[in-house]
Parts: C-alpha cells; sequence; structure tokens
C-alpha cells in the first residue's frame, strides 16, 4: 500500500495550485484527478479575469499549463478517481476506482463543485457556446444580448442583476409563480428596468449551434402545457450548485447543502490533516481565482501540520 506525505483530489485550479505549493515544499504530492481532468475550466472556452493572460486563455489550455507547472516540481499526477476515503485515523486510507489502496499523512480535499444543470441535450452541446452557469465568469461575453436566467432563488436573481450591466435585456424563466428569493434580492429584481418575467414557465429544449451560438428557446407553461418560442442570445442555468463532496458525509463537518466547513479563515476540517480548497468549501465567490488562493493555503497549512507532526 503506497503511502504519501500528500495526496489531493481534485485537479482544478485549488488542486493543482495546493500541487505546486506542496511539490516545491519537496512533499512529492500525488494528485488524483478524477474522471474530469482540470475541473469545471475544462468546460469553459475564454477565459479572460484571470491574471496574467491580458488576451485572455481558452479554460483547458490553463489547466494544462497548471498540469505542466504542477510536475515540473515534482507532483504525479493520475487519472483516476478516489471512490472511499476512511478519515477515522491517521494516515488516512484512500481506494482510488481501481481498487488500489493509499496511506496519506496529510489530505487535501479539491473536488470542486458541479453546477446543477437542466438535463437537456441541447443545454450539454451548448454549454460554453451561450449556454452557462456562471454569470460573473461570462457575463461580459454579452454585451448588448438579450438572455435568460433559469431559476427563482437568490443565485438566479444576483446573476440577473449582474447580467443587466451587460445585456440588454435579461428574463427570468421560472417555473412557479413567485420567487422564491430573499425579499431584497425580489425587491432589486423587480426595480430593474432591464428585468423581465416568465412565470408557471421551464425551458424544454436550447435553440442554436456552436458557430453561431443560442438562438432562443422552447418555454413550456407548467399550468397549460403550452409551449412557445422564446428568442434570446444566451441562457443562465441557476438553479445551483452541487459541491462533490458525498464520500465524505458522516465524516466531516458540511452544512445542509454539502460545502465543508472550515475552521475559521484557514484550510482546516474538523479532522486534523484533513483540508479543503476550492468550490468544495466556497458557495459563495466560485471562481478561478479565489480557488487557486484557496489552494495555496491547504497547502501551507499541509505542510506546516507535517512540520509541527515530525
Amino acid at each position: 500500500m503506497e503511502k504519501r506525505d500528500v495526496i489531493i483530489i481534485g485537479s482544478g485550479p485549488a488542486g493543482l495550485t495546493a500541487a505546486i505549493y506542496t511539490a516545491r515544499a519537496n512533499l512529492k504530492p500525488l494528485v488524483f484527478e478524477g474522471l474530469q481532468p482540470g475541473g469545471q475550466l475544462t468546460i469553459t472556452t475564454d477565459v479572460t479575469n484571470f491574471p496574467g493572460f491580458p488576451e485572455g486563455v481558452m479554460g483547458p489550455d490553463m489547466m494544462e499549463l497548471f498540469k505542466k507547472q504542477a510536475e515540473n516540481f515534482g507532483t504525479e499526477c493520475v487519472w483516476k478517481s478516489v471512490i472511499q476515503a476512511d478519515l477515522s485515523e491517521r494516515p488516512f486510507k484512500l481506494k482510488d476506482d481501481s481498487g488500489e489502496e493509499y496511506l496519506a499523512k496529510t489530505l487535501i480535499i479539491a473536488t470542486g463543485a458541479t453546477a446543477r444543470q437542466l438535463g437537456l441535450k441541447s443545454e450539454k452541446k451548448l454549454i460554453g457556446y451561450g449556454v452557462s452557469g456562471c454569470a460573473t465568469c461570462d457575463g461580459f461575453f454579452f454585451k448588448d444580448k438579450e438572455l435568460i436566467v433559469v431559476g427563482g432563488g437568490d443565485t438566479a436573481i444576483e446573476d440577473a442583476v449582474y447580467l443587466t450591466r451587460f445585456a440588454s435585456k435579461v428574463t427570468i424563466v421560472h417555473r412557479r409563480d413567485e420567487l422564491r428569493a430573499s425579499k431584497i434580492m425580489r425587491q432589486k429584481a423587480f426595480g430593474n428596468p432591464k428585468i423581465e418575467f416568465k412565470w408557471d414557465s421551464v425551458v424544454t429544449e436550447i435553440m442554436g449551434d456552436q458557430k453561431t451560438g443560442v438562438k432562443g428557446v422552447k418555454l413550456r407553461n407548467v399550468k397549460s402545457d403550452e409551449i412557445t418560442d422564446f428568442a434570446c442570445n444566451g441562457v443562465f442555468v441557476a438553479i445551483g450548485h452541487k459541491p462533490n463532496t458525498d464520500m465524505f458525509k458522516g465524516q466531516l463537518k458540511m452544512d445542509d447543502v454539502g460545502y465543508l466547513i472550515t475552521n475559521g479563515k484557514s484550510s482546516k476540517t474538523d479532522i486534523p490533516g484533513v483540508f479543503v480548497c476550492g468550490d468544495a468549501q466556497d458557495p459563495v465567490y466560485r471562481q478561478a481565482i479565489t480557488a487557486a488562493g484557496s489552494g495555496c493555503m491547504a497547502a501551507i497549512d499541509a505542510e506546516r501540520f507535517l512540520e509541527e507532526m515530525g
């Protein structure tokens, strides 16, 4: 059974930044890349808000640079997934999807979160081509365009209000006849002249292609079953995120949604030697740059923990 000073689960900006720092500290980290090496950025086209790329960079290209930098310092990356983690004692015991077991003196969890989707084939085809789950990432690309935001909670309203900075019109599509959002967020939405509403409606299809982008959607009224075409240039799905933390249920403290809870202004979980970074613990910002920063924190916390333990 292989034993490591540091094992990192996840290969997005958080996990690979943690790998860079721990590798530079000569800790020879092992990174489990998971089913989606590079994380959510691998399904992102142009990234223009990450410092150091003045002309922008393709998401997959940026994550390949992260990986190369981590490997240059001695990180080992494996295209495997961790399917089981026993955190009851140190060293922690992990099992991958091939049945191989590992021991870790410290564990850095960077499993990220997954944006909840509508589950449409057309949505999957057009992600990155007019369909997005991140208004702050992609809103800039929709200047003077007409957009829809799907959802009725605080996240949907926050996204819609943010998108009015760029879009000519934002229509909120909600399956109910009233918003679930908090009172203050509802007031922001109703008071914004650029925001309109389609009540009692769900998106059944997104129209367009990868060359020309989104052209519109088909909406079904849940009360009448009537289906109508609605023209728009982009679709932002804001029905929540699910952190990829199921394997740690019953072992680590997490909130009702599944975000892991850290100890104060650190990456420390309630189990000494287990650290978390990136979207697995961040329900607020969910940006590549904040994920990378938290990956640095987790690496430094892990390095200091190992020094103290001797």
